[in-house]
């Protein structure tokens, strides 16, 4: 599976539902991409392929709300991260089949996509009423497109070019406001601006963003009540949005409404997600942190007692991870 530079989510989201279906077929595909160091799933992107709107935003918003017969957070400790949702008679499994049955959906099959690493994102394929449900065939056959699948995420992020100039400057932040309710009650211009832009670059269906927003409020509810739960914080990358986004939520005091700030990632939000997709090693993020602040290989090379043969070594290294020509473009592209 290759993700071409240039092409959108839903060009791609059609090619890969394609492939995936000569070996698991299926009527409808939604595959997720996060990276280990967000700890969590809502996406950082997403692509869509045979969802009707009103069932995707049901099924997204049933999943924020914490109704989901899956979470990925259950599926990390099987040894086959593989679920066949709504197959049961806990109340969550019952309130599933009641979803699917409203829209016209048959069986849903997900696969996490984990390895080593971490989790990378999610994959589900669904199949109409007409059809025959999914089985634990098609789980296995299904669980072993995994490594595929990741690489195909970690192609879509790594593969265009690093910025050889500075992109130019982003819109200032912009701030969307979702109610109690989970209706999103207002937005600055400078949101709309971003949302503008960024449908321009991603070119996914436009309820998907809506959906996102009101996901992330209830994520940043969820973590004002549990700290130790993941912080409401997205960072998504520039194959899908044009330049590294954050998107981070606050509650409005106690009345459960939520400001939702959309902006440029800065360097050090985007760096842990960064080196994840592109595969840069413990040591090489320590050296790439200093450089980002503007310290030179010898002082790099005296704070972390290191040679500094040793820490150009691991520029290098870093450079061919990227395909960046020098200092000056890596820095280009943590600059967002």
């Amino acid at each position: 599976m290759i993700a071409r530079e240039g092409a959108g989510t839903d060009e791609l989201a059609c090619a890969l539902s394609k492939a995936i279906d000569a070996v698991v077929p299926h009527d409808a595909a939604r595959l997720v991409g996060t990276s280990p160091a967000a700890r969590s799933i809502p996406s950082a992107f997403s692509f869509w392929h045979g969802y009707e709107a009103d069932f995707g935003r049901a099924l997204l918003r049933d999943y924020y709300a914490g109704h989901d017969p899956g979470p990925p957070d259950e599926l990390a400790l099987r040894p086959l991260p593989v679920a066949l949702l709504g197959v049961g008679d806990e109340r969550r499994h019952l309130r599933f089949r009641s979803l699917m049955s409203r829209f016209g959906a048959g069986s849903v099959l997900r696969v996490l996509l984990k390895d080593v690493r971490g989790i990378w994102g999610m994959m589900d394929l669904l199949r109409g009423q007409d059809a025959r449900p999914f089985c634990e065939g098609d789980a296995e056959r299904a669980a072993r497109l995994v490594p595929e699948l990741i690489e195909f995420l970690r192609s879509y992020v790594t593969g265009g070019r690093l910025a050889r100039v500075a992109p130019p400057p982003p819109p200032p932040p912009g701030v969307i406001i979702v109610g109690a309710d989970d209706v999103i009650r207002s937005a600055t211009p400078q949101a709309h601006l971003w949302r503008e832009r960024l449908e321009l670059c991603s070119r996914s269906p436009r309820w998907t963003g809506e959906v996102f927003m009101i996901g992330l409020a209830m994520q940043t509810r969820v973590h004002a009540l549990a700290p130790h739960t993941a912080e409401p914080l997205i960072i998504g990358p520039a194959a899908a949005y044009g330049r590294w986004l954050a998107c981070h939520g606050q509650p409005l005091g106690d009345s459960g409404d939520v400001a939702i700030v959309v902006q440029a990632a800065t360097s050090r939000q985007m760096l842990p997600s960064f080196c994840d997709w592109y595969g840069i090693t413990a040591r090489e993020r320590q050296i790439l942190g200093h450089l980002r602040d503007a310290m030179p290989p010898k002082q790099i090379a005296r704070t972390l007692e290191l040679s500094v043969h040793t820490v150009n070594d691991h520029l290098k290294a870093v450079f061919r991870k990227t395909g960046a020509c020098g200092r000056d473009e890596l820095l280009a592209a943590l600059a967002g």
